[in-house]
C-alpha cells in the first residue's frame, strides 16, 4: 500500500491508496467503510482496480475540513 499523505485540496482532504491487486484495495474499502459508520462520517470513495481515492470533507458544517475529518483520516491510517 502507498503510503502518501492526506493533501488538503478544495476544502477536502484527499489521499490516493494504492495495493497490490484490487482484491486487496476492496478488502480495505470494507474496513474503511466499518471505521466511517461508526464515526457517522462517510468518506466518497472511488475505486479503480488497485487504487483507492477518498476524500473527506464536513458537508453539514459547510463542506470544510473539520476535526471529524481529521479524526477519521488518522483512524484510516492505522488500518
Amino acid at each position: 500500500m502507498d503510503n502518501t499523505e492526506w493533501i488538503n485540496r478544495d476544502n477536502a482532504l484527499v489521499k490516493t491508496f494504492v495495493f497490490d491487486d484490487f482484491v486487496a484495495a476492496l478488502a480495505f474499502v470494507q474496513r474503511v467503510g466499518e471505521r466511517a459508520e461508526l464515526a457517522q462520517h462517510h468518506p466518497d470513495i472511488t475505486i479503480n482496480y488497485n487504487k483507492v481515492h477518498l476524500r473527506l470533507q464536513t458537508h453539514d458544517e459547510g463542506n470544510v475540513v473539520t476535526q471529524k475529518d481529521l479524526d477519521l483520516a488518522a483512524e484510516i491510517d492505522l488500518l
